[in-house]
C-alpha cells in the first residue's frame, strides 16, 4: 500500500505530479516494499497503468494496483502478485473518484548492505525506471 507524503497531499490541488511509497508485496515484481513512486494526478487511465487509488471500504487507505480493465461502475484493479490479494477480487470495480493518480516513475533507495562498488554501479543502473503499461492483465483477465 502506497503512502502519500504530506507534502503530496497538501499540494495536491496545486501540483500536477505526487509522491508515494510503496509498502507491502501486492505489486511484486513490478514495485518492492519501500520503492518511491512518482504519480501524475488527474491522468488518463488506461488498462494496464498503475495506479494509486483510495481503497473502496477504507478510504484513509492508498493502495497501489494495476488498471485491468474498464467495467460498469469503475475500474477493475488486480496486483502483480496474485498471492498478495487485496485487489477488485475482494473489493469489486474501483470508481473513478477513488483513483488518485497514475504512476510515472519509481525511485528504488539504495540499501543498507549495497557497499561494493558492484552493487552501487548495479543500483545506480535501476534504481529510477518508468513504469510502464502491462497491457497482458487486460488480456490475461478477458481469457477467464
Amino acid at each position: 500500500m502506497p503512502e502519500l507524503s504530506r507534502e503530496t497531499e497538501r499540494g495536491r490541488g496545486a501540483a500536477p505530479f505526487g509522491l508515494a511509497e510503496v509498502t507491502g508485496p501486492s505489486m511484486v515484481p513490478t514495485l518492492h516494499h519501500g520503492d518511491q513512486l512518482v504519480l501524475q494526478y488527474g491522468a488518463r487511465v488506461r488498462p494496464g497503468d498503475v495506479v494509486v487509488l483510495r481503497h473502496p471500504f477504507q478510504q484513509d487507505l492508498l493502495v497501489v494496483k494495476r488498471a485491468a480493465e474498464r467495467r460498469e461502475g469503475g475500474w477493475w484493479v488486480l496486483g502483480d502478485n496474485a498471492y498478495a490479494g487485496g485487489d477488485s477480487t475482494d473489493y469489486g470495480t474501483v470508481p473513478d473518484e477513488l483513483i488518485l493518480g497514475t504512476v510515472r516513475f519509481r525511485y528504488r533507495p539504495l540499501k543498507r548492505d549495497q557497499r561494493s562498488p558492484l552493487a552501487v554501479l548495479r543500483w545506480a543502473l535501476s534504481a529510477a525506471r518508468p513504469v510502464l503499461a502491462d497491457r497482458s492483465a487486460s488480456r490475461r483477465l478477458r481469457a477467464r
